[in-house]
């Protein structure tokens, strides 16, 4: 890999994943604006500008362990992180279009457990890319009990 062909790779990656997220996303915002939410849900405002950020240190964090990883290391760094972004996606498309919150939530645990997974990996091979991570780690945990909690708000 060349310095720069690890970023572009992450960054595409990450693209994808915002893309099918988005798809996954779009059927079910009327029906997300009906169900009983926590007091403590953040605006939805805030959703873009969050995911953007945390999208960029997500690419850039992968970008920076890929490049010190050794081959070896880099294979099994790459599937963990493409592991990690697969459950990202398919958050979306449990939750808001399969309208299943009750998986959606076992499903955001494995993500943030796969996150602090990523992120210890990241650190391993580069402290800076670890600590990157750490922002997307407290979001997805913070995900995970918000989609609990309207899971139990909401029985089917």
């Amino acid at each position: 890999m060349t310095d720069r062909s690890p970023y572009a790779l992450t960054s595409a990656a990450v693209a994808a994943t915002a893309v099918l997220g988005g798809i996954g996303t779009a059927p079910g915002t009327r029906w997300y604006r009906q169900l009983d939410k926590p007091p403590w849900q953040p605006p939805g405002w805030a959703f873009g500008p969050a995911w953007t950020v945390l999208y960029v240190l997500l690419a850039v964090a992968g970008g920076r362990a890929l490049t010190v990883a050794a081959a070896p290391a880099r294979r099994r760094y790459l599937r963990a992180y493409l592991a990690n972004l697969a459950l990202n996606a398919g958050w979306t498309w449990l939750f808001f279009r399969g309208r299943r919150p009750a998986v959606a939530t076992a499903e955001a645990v494995l993500l943030a457990v796969s996150t602090a997974d990523l992120a210890r990996r990241s650190g391993v091979l580069d402290r800076r890319a670890g600590a990157a991570l750490v922002p997307y780690g407290a979001w997805t945990t913070f995900a995970a009990a918000l989609t609990a909690s309207i899971a139990r708000r909401n029985p089917r």
